[in-house]
């Protein structure tokens, strides 16, 4: 028997407002599966809206990060507040990304042992601390970061996909968000073509 996907009822496709059954219908299109996120967190229709709005809003911006930087960051701060699902399949999406398939293990576990530059070190060393220290972030952190090559504005990018994807880590735990079983492998084998 396969656990649920969320303790909290998970609506219908059929059932949801049309533009959040648009938004699903179209990841479905692309991915070949919905992810489990976009049906939990539909329980309740303006947050989901406007979490996936911030969600896009951080992601998606044009950034001095590379998409690959983005979900390393998601990957590692998820690791440290112990989130399953958002490891799992953000740990999917940089293994596409970065085409590394034992990166996202490594990130989630120790960025120090991982396969990155040390521009991406000091990059999660930051995010970490924002993660789990954030009160104790000074100018020292920035110049550090600066030395790096980041701009105020990626340094901005840091933070901020951390402390959202902590509000992420942690509803996910709330609801006990079950990862796709599609997350676990993909990225880690080339694609099988035809």
């Amino acid at each position: 028997m396969t656990a649920p996907i969320s303790r909290y009822p998970v609506p219908e496709i059929a059932d949801l407002p049309e533009d959040l059954r648009t938004r699903i219908l179209e990841v479905q299109a692309k991915s070949g599966f919905v992810p489990n996120v976009f049906l939990a967190l539909a329980h309740r229709p303006d947050e989901c809206r406007a979490f996936f709005a911030y969600h896009d809003a951080l992601m998606l911006r044009p950034s001095g990060l590379s998409k690959g930087e983005k979900e390393m960051i998601v990957v590692a701060t998820s690791g440290a507040n112990r989130c399953l699902y958002c490891v799992v399949a953000h740990g999917a999406i940089l293994r596409i990304y970065e085409k590394a398939p034992l990166l996202a293990d490594q990130v989630a576990v120790n960025h120090h042992k991982a396969d990155l530059s040390p521009r991406q070190k000091a990059m999660l060393d930051f995010a970490l601390k924002v993660c789990l220290q954030s009160a104790e972030v000074g100018d020292a952190d920035f110049e550090t970061l600066r030395g790096h090559g980041f701009s105020d504005e990626d340094i901005w990018d840091i933070g901020a996909i951390t402390a959202f994807f902590g509000l992420s880590n942690r509803m996910a735990n709330l609801i006990s968000m079950r990862p796709n079983d599609e997350f676990f492998l993909m990225g880690r084998l080339p694609r099988q073509k035809g």
